[in-house]
C-alpha cells in the first residue's frame, strides 16, 4: 500500500480557515460520537445478534471498522434511521464502497476523494479555488491558463483546482459531459481524465506539494485518475441518478464492466 506523510489528509478546510490551503484533519476525524453509534445502530438493526461483536469492535477498532462494514452503504441508503445521518458520514462510506470496488483500498484516499465530493456541492465552490476567491473558473482551459501564473500559492491550488474540478465534473455528473459532447461538441470524459491527470501532475511537482506532504498523494491521484472517476460513474448512476438511462450511459456500464 502506498504511504503518505501524514499530512496528506484533506485538501479542503469546511469552515476555510486556512484560505483554502491544506490541512491536517479528515473527514474521518471529524467524524463524531453520534457518528459511530448511528452506524453501529444501522448494522444492529440487519442483524441484531451480532450487537455485542460489533460495539466490541467500534470499541477496540474505532469507527473504521464500522465504516468498513459492507452492510452499511445499503443501510445508510435504504433504512429510515439512515436519513438522520451526517453528510460527512454519508459521503465517505458511499466513496469509500466505490473506491474499494475499484481496488483502491487506502483511506487516505477515499478522505481525499469523498473531501471533493462534500466540498464542492457546496454553493459555487467547484467554481473557486478558494471560498472567497474573487476569480471563478467554469472550465478546465480557464484553469489550464492560469496554472502557470507568477503568484506561486494561486499557480500551486490553481492545479490542484484542476484535477479536483475534472475529478469532481467527471466522477458526478458523466451523462451531462457527454449529452453537452452531442449537442454542442464539447469535449467527453477522455478530455476530462486527460486534464484531470495533468492537474495533478503539475501539482505534485510545484515545490508547495513537497512542502505540505502531498506530492505524493497527487502523483497518487494523477496516476488513478481514470479508476477514480469510473468509481465515481458508479456512485453517481446508484445513488444521484438512478432511473436516468441513455445510451451513453449503458455504453459506459458495460465497458465498466468488462
Amino acid at each position: 500500500m502506498r504511504r503518505y506523510n501524514k499530512k496528506t489528509s484533506l485538501v479542503y478546510d469546511p469552515d476555510d480557515r486556512t484560505g483554502g490551503l491544506m490541512i491536517p484533519g479528515t473527514i474521518r476525524s471529524r467524524l463524531t460520537r453520534s457518528d459511530a453509534q448511528l452506524a453501529l445502530q444501522l448494522l444492529v438493526r440487519l442483524a441484531p445478534g451480532e450487537h455485542e461483536v460489533l460495539a466490541d469492535a467500534l470499541r477496540e477498532g474505532g469507527i473504521d471498522v464500522l465504516l468498513d462494514d459492507p452492510r452499511l452503504p445499503d443501510a445508510l441508503l435504504t433504512q429510515e434511521t439512515g436519513a438522520h445521518a451526517s453528510l460527512p458520514l454519508v459521503v465517505y462510506v458511499l466513496v469509500r464502497r466505490a473506491l474499494r470496488a475499484a481496488h483502491d483500498d487506502d483511506r487516505v484516499v477515499a478522505d481525499f476523494v469523498s473531501g471533493i465530493v462534500l466540498h464542492f456541492g457546496l454553493r459555487d465552490r467547484a467554481h473557486r479555488i478558494r471560498e472567497h476567491d474573487d476569480v471563478t473558473y467554469t472550465t478546465l482551459a480557464g484553469l489550464a491558463a492560469d496554472a502557470e501564473c507568477g503568484d506561486p500559492l494561486r499557480a500551486f491550488l490553481v492545479r490542484a483546482h484542476m484535477g479536483h474540478y475534472a475529478l469532481w465534473m467527471a466522477g458526478m455528473f458523466p451523462d451531462r459531459i457527454e449529452a453537452q459532447r452531442h449537442r454542442r461538441g464539447s469535449p467527453g470524459l477522455e478530455y476530462f481524465d486527460e486534464m484531470g491527470r495533468r492537474g495533478y501532475e503539475m501539482a505534485a511537482h510545484h515545490r508547495l506539494a513537497a512542502e505540505h506532504g502531498l506530492e505524493q498523494l497527487y502523483e497518487h491521484a494523477a496516476e488513478s485518475f481514470p479508476r477514480w472517476r469510473v468509481a465515481l460513474n458508479g456512485l453517481s448512476d446508484r445513488v444521484l441518478f438512478p432511473r436516468f438511462h441513455s445510451a451513453d450511459k449503458l455504453i459506459r456500464q458495460v465497458r465498466q464492466a468488462s
